[in-house]
């Protein structure tokens, strides 16, 4: 017995007519009549009973016709499973993500992602920007977003979106009145910042900034999440620089300002090792642009 027999024998029942059944085929009726006797003759049953007038099923033809329709329902879910698992659509997809993701569009990535590829379970893992590069290269993560771009051996990137950074004041601070700023009416204020040994490129870019508006930022305080560093200047202890486009996820208690003189943005990249262009990566990367802030450039 073999899944073409059991889809002519489906048929038939169907049908209940063999000249239908074959048409339907697209067979012969003889070829048809011959595969059905023969599959009756391999199971030592009578599927049909059948005259010159009729075509009926037996208690076994029945029971044959409701397990095959089950058998095909399967094999065509092992056929698109393979296909898939093939063009890489299904299995488990591991994403590193810094924790500023959470408000740049990963949450609602990941569900139209899931709605649209149920067969790819999706695995989160928190991790800073080298610590994911270290996971790629160990196999541990397939995809990343970080804030860099400068690739390490191994690792190919795209940049996802570029975001400005503006001033995140204290409601009560001098300047707060203001809606932009020249960055150097800052240069007294105490900076709460990444620490470098967690964030090199924001630790490095922002001071690069303030340094270009003339004057060494005074770090006082430091914090490993933009949600801290906002409240920390929520609650008078400095001031900050910020992505533009997370403002949003904090918008009470603080003043922001954009700044005048122009510098570079922050920036956030997709990376994969590199010969790991799959279509998952690369579908996520794609569902992850069209949920990305509308801020983005």
């Amino acid at each position: 017995m073999d899944f073409k027999q059991l889809r002519y024998f489906i048929a038939v029942a169907e049908e209940l007519h063999f000249g239908r059944a074959a048409a339907r085929l697209f067979i012969s009726q003889p070829a048809l009549s011959f595969d059905i006797k023969k599959l009756e003759e391999q199971l030592g049953v009578q599927l049909l009973l059948r005259n010159n007038k009729s075509v009926k099923l037996t208690s076994a033809g029945e029971t044959l016709l409701n397990e095959s329709r089950s058998l095909l329902v399967q094999l065509e879910q092992v056929r698109r499973l393979t296909v898939r698992s093939a063009q890489g659509l299904s299995g488990r997809l591991r994403i590193g993500f810094v924790n500023s993701m959470l408000h740049r569009g990963l949450p609602a990535a990941i569900a139209r992602f899931q709605s649209e590829q149920p067969d790819i379970e999706v695995v989160l893992m928190e991790l800073n920007s080298s610590e994911q590069a270290h996971a790629l290269q160990r196999g541990q993560i397939d995809l990343g977003f970080v804030h860099w771009g400068r690739a390490a051996p191994g690792i190919s990137s795209q940049l996802l979106m570029t975001d400005p950074f503006v001033c995140c004041l204290p409601q009560d601070h001098r300047c707060a009145g203001q809606t932009e700023l020249d960055l150097s009416q800052l240069h007294d204020d105490g900076f709460i910042l990444f620490p470098r040994t967690a964030s090199p490129h924001y630790h490095d870019l922002i001071v690069a900034r303030c340094v270009s508006a003339g004057f060494s930022p005074a770090i006082r305080h430091e914090a490993r999440q933009w949600q801290t560093i906002v409240s920390m200047v929520s609650l008078g202890m400095g001031v900050a620089l910020v992505p533009q486009t997370l403002c949003h996820a904090w918008p009470a208690a603080v003043h922001y300002a954009t700044i005048a003189q122009p510098g570079m943005p922050a920036e956030t990249h997709a990376i994969y090792a590199e010969g790991n262009e799959s279509q998952a990566n690369q579908c996520f990367i794609d569902t992850l642009r069209q949920c990305l802030p509308a801020a983005s450039a």
